[in-house]
């Protein structure tokens, strides 16, 4: 079998391991395959079950107005004529609502709310909290006022230490002044940093980004030369079939020439759609797609690659 039949089979569905719901009375969280997306009755912190944190994570969304420079095939949130301005966030809010949070989860509590009635102990560990979005979080005009909020409370040493995630596309950080809030960011924490394509073809059908292919590679390099990021690539089925072989060899060469000019990357998680995208031809690639698809770019790039 050719590398590129072998990896655009068709889409399976949600592996059968995966908790769902077991209680009619339970509040119905956003999902991913049954992992619950909780918002915890706030604007900006909520608590999600993360496969590729291995557990449960507090999200800081930075853009509840769904405000991205990206209009991804495989992303939940529909976009379409909303043409939203982005408003700055009310870090005191943020702060109290982090602090809410991280209490609930520490303590135990958060196994008490109906979502989580039937979530392993051990699953409601807090993993890290990450600075994401419904949209682009470095898009959010106090974006460095927002990590310093983060990183201020976690330095207050009102609870055990908790390592902080970026998850960025790194658009907000061609500005010089939200670059320079990764500074604030310690050694044992992340940025993940989006690549899902290796080619300027796959990156349009994939991401629908407005900037040019060279432009976006070149931004992953700026921002992986100032400090070390983990590459998050995922690989949605389309229309039934995944990416083609031609195509994660083309990611491969791309990730293995930023490598050797430079690129500090530790990581490339290989993950597929996790929650159901408002396009109906978008769906999650099986397992063995995914893994066959991690080895190949390890074999070109000589990075470690992983399947989340």
């Amino acid at each position: 079998m050719s590398m590129s039949s072998s990896l655009a089979e068709a889409s399976s569905p949600a592996p059968a391991h995966v908790p769902e719901a077991r209680r009619r009375d339970a509040v119905k969280p956003s999902t991913a395959f049954g992992c619950p997306r909780d918002p915890l009755n706030h604007r900006y912190v909520y608590a999600v079950i993360s496969s590729r944190a291995r557990g449960l994570s507090l999200g800081v969304n930075l853009n509840p107005r769904r405000v991205c420079n990206y209009d991804c095939v495989y992303c939940e949130i529909d976009r379409g004529g909303e043409g939203a301005e982005e408003i700055s966030v009310d870090s005191q809010r943020l702060s109290f609502e982090l602090s809410e949070g991280l209490d609930l989860v520490l303590s135990g509590r958060i196994q008490s709310r109906p979502a989580y009635a039937h979530v392993p102990r051990e699953m409601l560990a807090l993993k890290q909290v990450a600075i994401s979005g419904d949209g682009e979080p470095t898009l959010c005009p106090n974006f460095t006022e927002a990590v310093e909020t983060v990183v201020h409370l976690r330095a207050g040493g009102c609870f055990p230490f908790f390592k902080l995630v970026l998850l960025t596309n790194g658009a907000g950080l061609q500005e010089r002044d939200r670059l320079e809030a990764l500074d604030l960011f310690g050694p044992r924490d992340e940025v993940w940093l989006k690549l899902d394509a290796g080619s300027p073809e796959h990156f349009q059908r994939i991401n629908r980004a407005p900037c040019e292919f060279p432009a976006m590679i070149e931004s992953v390099r700026r921002i992986s030369q100032r400090r070390p990021v983990v590459i998050q690539t995922m690989m949605p089925s389309l229309d039934g079939r995944g990416p083609s072989g031609e195509e994660i060899q083309a990611l491969g060469r791309t990730l293995h020439e930023l490598k050797e000019s430079g690129a500090r990357i530790t990581e490339v998680q290989v993950y597929s759609a996790t929650r159901p995208s408002h396009r109906g031809h978008c769906g999650h690639l099986p397992l063995g797609s995914l893994t066959r698809a991690a080895r190949r770019i390890r074999e070109i790039s000589g990075l470690r690659a992983a399947v989340y």
